[in-house]
């Protein structure tokens, strides 16, 4: 392999690596300890948050944990 496609196979690998991570922390979110959830939410925003189209990212995020998980449906 090139440096080139070994550059690429990383970010591939790595981008899969943070796809699963975050998805496990969706699934597990109602298991997890509150001030972890807020932690993880707060970084989430900051690192999502791209651009101005992005200004409504916490109302969309809060709205998919409010939506998927019945612990967070009346904090």
């Amino acid at each position: 392999m090139s440096k080139t496609s070994d550059r690429i196979a990383t970010n591939e690998s790595q981008d899969r690596f943070f796809l699963v991570l975050g998805a496990a922390a969706a699934e597990l979110w109602s298991t997890l300890p509150q001030e972890f959830q807020h932690a993880l939410f707060e970084r989430a925003v900051v690192l999502g948050h791209k651009s101005e189209r992005d200004e409504s990212l916490r109302e969309q995020l809060a709205k998919f944990l409010h939506d998927h998980h019945t612990r967070t449906q009346h904090a």
